[in-house]
């Protein structure tokens, strides 16, 4: 049996730590960043040949980051170790992106406010519902997570929408759920319940700014949300 071959034992222009320490991390393919955590390959693979092979059998980042440590160590070579050197690198990930709801943000548009919520929603195997809290200035209060569903529904109701408005005394909210589909396209479920809480709010005095769908940029779709207000479902 041969033993690992280590990223030492590769050619310097092969050894992902010493590109990433000459030209910078955004160079490195997402295989080479990976096997910088796994370290050692299996039986004469390097380790990035390990981790393009992880890649391809989870099918892209995401579903990798979403992977139990289980379902990672059902993948030949990935023991305890690699494992947990993956999970914790993924979980730090998302916590560097919630870290940026604790900045108080200005969301005034749907860009930014698809910047905030993207990393944390891309996780998420069905959909999540989520509400965004406002101050007067616009700048963020808090998300609150409302509900999650199944692939294909929701239910909300504007009691648990509007209950954390009002207790945090927001001036405004956003709706925020993710299609897991990829295709944030709004169903026409999504399209009455938004127009539902937009009435809700309206008796309230809260306003209802937007309601973002986040899914996936493809090459034919530039961005990878909606805005129902930028296509027209918002009415005065």
């Amino acid at each position: 049996m041969s033993s690992p071959l280590r990223i030492k034992d590769l050619p310097d222009g092969e050894r992902p730590r010493e590109r990433l320490l000459q030209h910078g991390a955004d160079v490195l393919r997402d295989a080479e960043l990976v096997a910088i955590l796994l370290r050692t390959g299996l039986h004469g693979t390097s380790a990035v040949q390990m981790a393009e092979g992880l890649i391809k059998r989870f099918g892209n980042l995401q579903n990798l980051a979403r992977a139990s440590l289980q379902e990672l160590r059902t993948v030949k070579g990935i023991g305890r170790d690699k494992a947990v050197a993956l999970k914790s690198a993924f979980t730090l990930a998302r916590r560097m992106a919630q870290e940026l709801q604790r900045d108080a943000p200005l969301l005034d548009t749907p860009e930014r406010i698809a910047d905030l919520l993207r990393e944390e929603n891309r996780f998420y195997q069905v959909e999540h519902f989520q509400v965004v809290l406002l101050n007067t200035r616009r700048r963020l209060i808090r998300v609150e997570k409302i509900s999650q569903g199944t692939l294909d529904s929701l239910l909300i109701h504007p009691r648990e929408v509007f209950k954390p408005a009002i207790a945090m005394n927001a001036a405004a909210i956003l709706l925020v759920h993710n299609h897991p589909s990829g295709d944030p396209n709004p169903s026409e479920a999504d399209i009455k319940v938004t127009r539902d809480l937009i009435r809700a709010g309206r008796l309230l005095k809260i306003e209802v700014l937007d309601h973002l769908i986040l899914g996936q940029r493809t090459s034919e779709r530039q961005k990878d949300y909606v805005s129902l207000r930028e296509i027209g479902y918002f009415y005065s």
